[in-house]
């Protein structure tokens, strides 16, 4: 049987280990994993869809943990390819949102090693859309080079292509993280964009129109600018700029949740839903989300997520 998915997404994993109290006083830290685009497809997965996930694993004491952890998720991972490098990490102390403490270990990992040999173009072909972001790029120069070949091939193929830069001046320059959008912004059809940490510093733009406007001359058919200033999202589509607010019921982690509403609008998208329909049900996933604790174990499952629109009155 031919394979057929929603969505691919190309990115790393880092092991999670994680606690709920100052580092220095923590006696054990909790072990999960994460990564900014397996969110995403974590997202789209538990929302309905059918997810592929491209990286490489390290083949160390981990690697069991992570490929039996994606394939009870359901994701397929026939594209994930093992490395002799180590898979990277990250600690996480959330005493509370306001008081976070963040440690990386993510330099010279498997999934830097990433090439456009990992790219099959029949395995892009299989989906409705190729996901992948600025951070899967500063990995290294194979990698960025891959996310710009899966886009390419995609479009070649009839795929619809989605993106967020994702800047984090403590992974890359804002230099280096203009670029990285600027070799794939001629191949995007969605553009996912925080107005505080991705549009004002790389588009150098202070008005969400503005910005989305300015996505449409490259030619981007649906441009999403989440402003977490104003806890709205700002949707543009077919020449119109649409407010959404946040569905909030409270915050203790935000870790990933931009990438928790890709998912999940990618999904909704996927399974034919409006891009707007596609808003609400994404803002509610990612709601939900971030008022619990763990970048991917947090992540509801579609039931949650409807149940709440149903209550709303959507249908």
């Amino acid at each position: 049987m031919e394979l057929k998915l929603d969505i691919i997404s190309v990115g790393e994993v880092l092991i999670e280990l994680s606690t709920d109290c100052k580092l220095v006083f923590a006696d054990t830290l909790n072990k999960y994993y994460g990564g900014d685009c397996m969110a995403t497809a974590i997202a789209a997965q538990r929302a309905g869809s059918k997810v592929g996930f491209i990286t490489k694993v390290g083949n160390d004491a981990f690697k069991e943990f992570l490929l039996d952890a994606w394939q009870c998720e359901g994701l397929d991972i026939s594209q994930v390819k093992l490395a002799e490098e180590k898979n990277g990490l990250y600690i996480i102390a959330m005493p509370s949102n306001e008081e976070k403490e963040i440690i990386y270990y993510r330099k010279k990992i498997a999934p830097s090693k990433l090439t456009i040999d990992d790219i099959s173009e029949k395995y892009i072909s299989s989906a409705k859309y190729v996901y992948s972001s600025g951070i899967t790029q500063s990995l290294s120069a194979s990698a960025s080079e891959a996310v710009s070949y899966a886009f390419k091939i995609a479009q070649k193929n009839g795929v619809s292509t989605a993106y967020t830069p994702s800047f984090n001046p403590n992974v890359t320059s804002v230099d280096i993280a203009k670029e990285y959008l600027s070799n794939v912004i001629n191949n995007l059809d969605i553009l996912f964009m925080e107005m505080e940490s991705d549009v004002i510093p790389l588009i150098g733009l202070y008005s969400p129109d503005s910005a989305i406007k300015k996505m449409w001359d490259y030619g981007i058919k649906i441009v999403i600018i989440k402003s977490n200033q104003n806890k709205k999202y700002y949707v543009g589509y077919n020449g119109n700029v649409t407010e959404y607010s946040f569905y909030d019921i409270g915050i203790v982690d935000t870790t990933s949740s931009f990438d928790a509403f890709n998912g999940g609008f990618l999904s909704a998208m996927a399974n034919g839903m409006t891009p707007y329909d596609s808003v609400k049900f994404a803002s509610v996933m990612e709601g939900i989300q971030v008022a619990n604790i763990g970048a991917i174990k947090s992540i509801p499952f579609k039931a949650d997520v409807i149940n709440i629109l149903k209550g709303e009155g959507n249908d």
